[in-house]
């Protein structure tokens, strides 16, 4: 048996050194082994000095709770005190031979008030555990759904006793609820070793919930002014991003600790004496007393600390009309928490004086008592008054004084409000203008913007996902997980250096090895043979090619015009000279889930050309050397893979390649940014090379965001944070997995933050190569995050922001057959105030309860003018169709109602595209692509194009002929749909 145990421990040893020797290879090949030092000694220091300490102090106090509890041979011990009288301050006392027990019974606990009174204790000692551990699962797995079902304790102290944990009402998850009673139940059963479990878990837990929180404390330490204070209290915004969330985790350990403390060393002294199993206890002794005293005192402390902190926590109440600390909270609520702390220290002090008037006497005169009535007298007087108080005269207040009178009261918070809500997800430095349409565009105006008209968005990513996978796959276990729009500067021609730019979409073709064939699935195929994707597809957005399908840039997988073998299909010179493409193999991508070994004795597939393969051998400067027999058994048991000692297929130079999901990738190297949901593939030249000095191409770039749940008055909406900034910008190399961190906003206070802690992990945006710079995009998660929010706080006066009497909306629209929010969308356009064209991304909004637009906002991304955000506003008293509007005429066109329904007959359906709204000049386009798809073996067409402008609705076969209808007025050799809308032009 001891051999065995000794071999587990051995074992768990080796697990434990396995995982953080990988771990040490990994950071040290991707370059970043200093930043996961820190960070794992700064995550192990914090837990061993929250551990020892939860440990030292929980079990030091079962220590003297256990020496000063009565002994069990209770009857002897009180005949014998009934005789002689005994200090207990001598020895006797202190070694146990005697006990100062009551003289008499009269002083006695009763089984009616013990029972309960254990239970009570035992309950919240199983609580702390159970709370500390949904924590910390809660932390780790944030999706994994714990509760199944919840109910509120509504009675109003135990909902003060929850407002005192955190300030919410008190919800126990059935998941949980029979762990508590099980709990509870082993207290009662066996308390001496139950109450030392919970004490050792409990700081075992607390420990590693403190750890967690690592970006916090680090935060904290090397913080950054916000150089900008909030108006309630005057600090810092800095103090609430970066100091309140340390003080609230000093706060609920200390809670807790101090909780299950007292819980225990009560419940040690009423367990004693045999009171349990004899229905009585003999009243707490005065060293008793003192002890929960100390106790209680330190609780007092903690819950003064914890309404001087609800105090800062009143600027995100959710309680008044607006967000953060309104006139109830202000004028009610803050004098009350500010009491309420007061008053516990003075409790806390009284307290400490009862301690000391305790230890002045030395003689056994006294009879002790059942309960220590002052300690029990002081708690429920306090519990009773913060009940009262924090909840029922806010709320009388509230009813009376403000509603009354709610505008007059609350318009200095509701302004408040909006200022810092717009400032902290960057609203306040939009940029509006008023947009009128003239409704005069002409011919003429469509040649003066010809690079905006010939970037128009024909191809959605939808259609073209689905027509690379039917053209495009060529193989099963190929994917393309995603398209993202991008544009290049592309030469016009060989034989001259004019260039422009155009939109287009890019998809890369990535390796899923779940699609491999069944009975291909092997070990040898898995890791060894199919380790990476190849190539990407590369579209215009504008174009169609014969039979209504994309019109490629970049395609296939075979030769190019240059009949270079396992390059990509390039449409002609020009194309190529504008495009790098090299070695087009992507070993780390959105979809590569599988860890590979490169540099084997078998050769990787490549690609495949005609009915065979072509294979390769990878040359990039990724993967961890795993020639040597050790590093095979260490990695074997971190990757719980001990194939990789059996198989003969590694040679000296064989490479393990792991974590190659780029989300995965980047996250472990800074877990403290939010990163974006949609990288994009770029191919342009930048600084990743080969182990040869070829030059990669090939990379992902992904938006990170710095982000907090603590800006003061900010309203986060359906967020689960309150200020936002793009402040980083991801390189990933494709090929080699090396990845590199450019701050793209050096003003924000946050980064900087993290500047300080690693400042060897961030580079300047200069320093990012200009070719790969120039593909910057401006992310659509934040551009949505701050849309929504823009629907709101666009309104800046605060009546208006009270009576609600300008909201706007996204608008929907018909996708397919079914109706769904706008999307913004990019666009290469001139803006109304600029000179050029350029890239931006755009969204409409329309008013809540009607259609039409009202504005439109537009988000810069080239150049200098990059991340500025333009908000045109319509005016008011004009009427500019919306995207609903536009739909219903177009759906409602008999002719073009009669080409849909016939296109949608049996086995095949009609799917509406993206409507889009295009400015351009002082008027408004609007365009609709429609595709044609098969209702099983889905290849989408483009067969139509709607344009809407003015009065007029037209549909043909292409944009040209569509926009020559409406504004040449002119025959077509093609039909052509025109309709005239019997309405004023907008």
């Amino acid at each position: 048996m001891q051999i065995l145990k000794v071999l587990v421990g051995c074992w768990l040893l080796f697990d434990i050194a396995s995982h953080l020797a990988g771990e040490v290879f990994w950071f040290s090949e991707v370059g970043y082994l200093k930043e996961f030092s820190w960070l794992l000694f700064t995550q192990l220091g914090l837990w061993v000095t929250i551990f020892l300490t939860s440990f030292g102090f929980l079990f030091g106090n079962i220590a003297i709770a256990s020496r000063f509890q009565y002994p069990h041979q209770l009857q002897v011990r009180r005949r014998l005190l009934q005789r002689q009288e005994v200090s207990y301050y001598s020895g006797e006392f202190f070694h146990g031979t005697i006990h100062p027990y009551p003289p008499s019974t009269n002083t006695d606990i009763k089984l009616p008030l013990l029972l309960p009174t254990i239970i009570t204790l035992s309950l919240l000692s199983a609580a702390v555990l159970v709370n500390s551990s949904q924590q910390v699962i809660s932390f780790l797995y944030p999706a994994l759904g714990l509760v199944i079902n919840s109910w509120e304790l509504l009675p109003t102290l135990i909902q003060s006793l929850g407002n005192l944990w955190k300030e919410q009402p008190v919800t126990i998850p059935m998941a949980q609820c029979g762990l508590l009673v099980g709990l509870t139940g082993a207290v009662l059963v066996n308390y001496q070793f139950w109450l030392r479990a919970i004490a050792l878990l409990t700081s075992f837990l607390f420990g590693f919930q403190i750890s967690l929180r690592w970006d916090k404390i680090l935060e904290y330490c090397n913080r950054v002014d916000f150089q900008h204070s909030e108006p309630l209290f005057g600090k810092d915004i800095s103090f609430y991003v970066f100091s309140l969330p340390m003080w609230e985790i000093l706060e609920s350990w200390l809670l807790g600790l101090f909780l299950l403390a007292i819980a225990t060393v009560a419940l040690v002294y009423l367990r004693s004496a045999n009171s349990f199993s004899e229905g009585v206890f003999p009243g707490f002794s005065v060293p008793q007393r003192i002890h929960l005293n100390v106790l209680a005192s330190l609780l007092m402390l903690t819950i003064s600390l914890l309404y001087w902190l609800l105090r800062y926590e009143l600027l995100y109440s959710t309680r008044g009309v607006n967000y953060g600390a309104s006139y109830t909270a202000v004028k009610v609520q803050l004098p009350i928490y500010s009491g309420l702390s007061i008053l516990a220290l003075l409790i806390a002090v009284y307290l400490v004086l009862r301690i000391v008037s305790l230890l002045m006497i030395t003689r056994v005169e006294f009879k002790p008592i059942p309960i220590p009535r002052q300690l029990v007298y002081v708690l429920l007087l306090y519990g009773l008054v913060a009940t009262i108080s924090g909840e029922f005269l806010p709320t009388l207040v509230h009813s009376v004084i403000v509603q009354p009178n709610e505008l007059l009261r609350e318009r200095p918070y509701i302004r408040r409000t909006i200022s810092l809500t717009r400032e902290a997800f960057n609203l306040h430095n939009i940029e509006a203008k008023t947009f009128q349409p003239q409704g005069n565009l002409t011919a003429a105006d469509l040649q003066k913007n010809n690079l905006t008209i010939r970037n128009i968005r024909l191809w959605d990513t939808h259609p073209l996902i689905e027509t690379n996978r039917q053209l495009q796959q060529i193989r099963p276990y190929y994917k393309f997980p995603g398209a993202d729009i991008d544009r290049y500067t592309l030469k016009t021609s060989l034989n001259n250096s004019q260039a422009e730019k155009q939109q287009t979409i890019i998809a890369a073709r990535e390796l899923d090895y779940g699609d491999v064939p069944d009975q291909a699935q092997t070990w040898i195929n898995k890791h060894l043979i199919y380790t990476h994707g190849y190539g990407f597809t590369l579209s215009p957005v504008n174009t169609v090619a014969p039979g209504g399908l994309p019109d490629y840039y970049v395609k296939d997988i075979g030769s190019d015009i240059n009949e270079k073998p396992g390059s990509l299909q390039i449409s002609n010179p020009a194309i190529q000279a504008s495009i790098p493409i090299g070695q087009p193999r992507i070993y780390y991508g959105e979809i590569t889930n599988t860890y590979v070994m490169t540099g084997t004795k078998t050769q990787e597939l490549d690609y495949p050309s005609g009915a065979e393969n072509v294979y390769n051998i990878y040359d990039g400067r990724g993967g961890i050397e795993i020639g040597n027999f050790w590093r095979r058994v260490l990695f074997a048991e971190y990757l719980k893979d001990w194939q990789m000692l059996l198989t003969h297929n590694f040679t000296p130079h064989t490479k393990l390649l792991f974590r190659r999901n780029i989300w995965e990738r980047v996250k472990a190297i800074a877990p403290f940014l939010r990163y974006d949901s949609d990288p994009y593939l770029v191919t342009a030249e930048g600084d990743g090379i080969n182990s040869k000095g070829e030059a990669n191409y090939l990379y992902w770039i992904l938006d990170a965001y710095t982000t907090s749940d603590h800006y003061p008055y900010s309203d986060p909406g359906e967020n689960p944070f309150n200020y936002i900034r793009n402040s980083v910008k991801v390189v990933i190399d494709a090929y080699s997995g090396a990845v590199k961190f450019y701050v793209a906003d050096d003003t924000d206070p946050i980064i900087k933050t993290w500047e300080k802690i690693f400042p060897h992990l961030f580079r300047p945006l200069d320093s990012l190569p200009i070719s790969l710079r120039t593909h910057i995009r401006y992310p659509v998660d934040l551009f949505s995050i701050q849309s929504e929010r823009l629907l709101t706080y666009h309104m800046t006066d605060p009546q208006v922001f009270y009576n609600r009497e300008d909201l706007w909306k996204i608008p929907t629209e018909i996708y397919g057959d079914k109706n769904r929010p706008v999307e913004p969308y990019y666009l290469i356009m001139k803006l109304p105030t600029s000179e050029s064209e350029e890239f931006v991304l755009l969204l409409p909004f329309t008013p809540v309860h009607r259609v039409n637009l009202i504005a439109w906002l537009a988000a810069r991304s080239d150049g200098n003018e990059y991340g500025k955000l333009l908000l045109y506003e319509f005016p008011k008293q004009q009427l500019v169709y919306g995207i609903q509007q536009i739909e219903a005429l177009i759906n409602q066109d008999p002719e073009i109602s009669q080409r849909i329904s016939l296109w949608n007959r049996e086995g095949s359906r009609v799917i509406q595209g993206n409507l889009l709204v295009i400015p351009i000049e002082q008027s408004l386009l609007y365009v609709e692509p429609i595709y044609l798809e098969a209702e099983y073996n889905s290849l989408p067409t483009l067969v139509r194009v709607i344009v809407a402008y003015d009065n007029r609705v037209v549909m043909a076969d292409s944009l040209d002929k569509a926009l020559t209808a409406i504004f040449r007025h002119e025959k077509t050799s093609n039909p052509v749909v025109v309709s005239t809308v019997q309405s004023n032009s907008p």
